[in-house]
């Protein structure tokens, strides 16, 4: 009974604490928003280079912070890989994790001035070897290349199209906002040919209907395609799938790669369902509290897992034919954002825990050409490349 109430007490703000942690935010969120005008001013201050020019996108120890009246929730914290051109990279990991966030901070979809990008870069190849750091971008600029050099395809497609819009106007919208130079029968030619390309049979048909005049299924083809009109150079799919069922899972699951492979685009598939995983990408990026903890092909995390979360999560998945009481759980809970430990995260819950978990937070330790893994069982089996960095947001 004790420990609870010392534990209530150290969760606890007082008013007079709340009230300078917002007056804090206010002024830090000001002064970030004042940096991201005044770079529109001077394009050296968001381009940079590629470290890999095969790569479309490399996010380099990005931090996304929300600012609360409770303090910093560190939603996003030091990631860091890459999605290579003309690849499919799965992004994994429980729900809170990080992966949502981090896909919109790569969009500049964050709800500001409340959520920012506050450290680290993402580059996204813009060809000869040179980036945009999209951190930095400002927003006349990103609206240039969001939606069409960059796109999204939304979780659920009923809150994602627009009720009072047919799905002509909203295809052509997109359209008409990044290709100007095109005449009214080009754009609409451009959207049919666009719903035919998505499997959509009864295209005059549907070119005319309200999103509620369509299925779960074909609203999200609807999305795929206003996502796809603009032959964007990178598709970020978050959970594609969750509101469908499992024969139309696999039919868009299809239809994404297809298309990706027709408009040589690459693919950021944000899910917690390993079977998707397993089925689309090349790449997988495993993510726990706002971290990368693993990364590699698919075969080397399917096939070989190395850190202990990324092992309890190929335990917990069901297996066909397999047997069992009750699936695996995971112990424990995910550390509170707020007050994240200076240990690694998983540490409490980990049941492979060593004698170096005791201290700081782990490297990435490179253990084959593809597979980086941050845990410190591997510290004898591989090269470390380096540590994770947080912001400090009192030195912003």
């Amino acid at each position: 009974m004790a420990e609870k109430k010392n534990e209530k007490k150290s969760s606890y703000i007082s008013a007079k604490k709340s009230r300078e942690i917002s007056r804090f935010n206010r002024k830090l969120t000001k002064k970030l928003e004042k940096e991201r005008n005044d770079a529109g001013k001077d394009p050296a201050l968001y381009t940079s280079t590629m470290k890999d020019p095969n790569n479309v996108v490399e996010f380099d120890n990005v931090c996304s912070y929300f600012f609360t009246d409770i303090g910093t929730v560190k939603a996003v914290d030091g990631v860091s890989f890459s999605v290579p051109k003309c690849s499919t990279v799965g992004v994994v990991g429980e729900s809170g994790c990080g992966k949502s966030v981090t896909s919109l901070s790569l969009m500049q979809l964050l709800q500001r001035p409340t959520g920012q990008t506050v450290g680290g870069e993402i580059r996204f190849n813009i060809g000869d070897g040179k980036a945009l750091n999209i951190a930095k971008v400002p927003t006349a600029k990103m609206q240039e290349i969001r939606g069409n050099r960059i796109s999204m395809i939304f979780q659920e497609p009923m809150t994602s199209l627009n009720p009072v819009f047919r799905i002509g106007q909203q295809v052509n919208e997109v359209l008409e906002l990044h290709h100007p130079e095109m005449s009214e029968e080009q754009v609409k030619a451009r959207t049919l040919e666009m719903l035919e390309l998505v499997g959509i049979a009864n295209k005059e048909g549907v070119y005319n209907m309200y999103p509620h005049e369509l299925s779960g299924g074909m609203r999200q083809r609807v999305m795929i395609a206003i996502a796809l009109a603009c032959t964007p150079e990178l598709i970020i799919a978050d959970e594609p799938t969750t509101a469908l069922d499992v024969t139309i899972q696999a039919q868009i699951l299809d239809l994404l790669r297809d298309l990706k492979d027709k408009i040589n685009s690459s693919i950021m598939l944000i899910t917690h369902d390993l079977g998707v995983v397993a089925n689309m990408a090349d790449y997988v990026v495993v993510m726990y509290a706002g971290r990368v903890i693993e990364k590699g092909t698919a075969e080397d995390i399917f096939h070989h897992p190395c850190h202990p979360y990324t092992i309890g999560l190929m335990k917990s998945k069901p297996v066909v034919g397999k047997k069992v009481d009750a699936l695996y759980n995971i112990p424990g809970s995910v550390p509170n954002p707020v007050d994240m430990p200076n240990y690694c995260y998983f540490k409490d819950r980990c049941e492979m825990q060593c004698e170096h978990c005791k201290g700081q937070y782990p490297p990435e330790i490179k253990i084959s050409d593809t597979h980086i893994v941050s845990c410190y069982r591997y510290m004898d089996e591989g090269e470390i490349l380096g540590y994770p960095k947080s912001t400090n947001v009192e030195e912003l």
